[in-house]
């Protein structure tokens, strides 16, 4: 699928998604997906160092619930519905 953005509160603190955004692909092994846990404030997002680079499949680690909207097309932004596994269009 390629590669991704997330920040530590998903892959170290274990949050889950509840944000995931795909901007346009800044080459050809970015899928152009960005995932947040929707407790990152602005501040925390502008740190570099809180955020890295991972292949998706790593972030579906994570998160199985994503797994379904990774075909969706560079524009996609969901917001996951509260309680559940299902996320919809913003």
């Amino acid at each position: 699928m390629g590669g991704c953005i997330a920040p530590d509160t998903i892959t170290v603190e274990g949050l889950p998604v509840r944000f995931m955004y795909r901007a346009e692909p800044s080459n050809d092994v970015d899928s152009g997906w960005q995932f947040f846990s929707g407790t990152e404030s602005q501040e925390y997002i502008d740190d570099s160092s809180n955020s890295a680079i991972y292949d998706v499949n790593t972030i579906a680690n994570y998160d199985p619930a994503i797994i379904q909207y990774l075909h969706y097309p560079t524009g996609t932004d969901l917001i996951r519905v509260e309680g559940s596994d299902e996320f919809i269009e913003v």
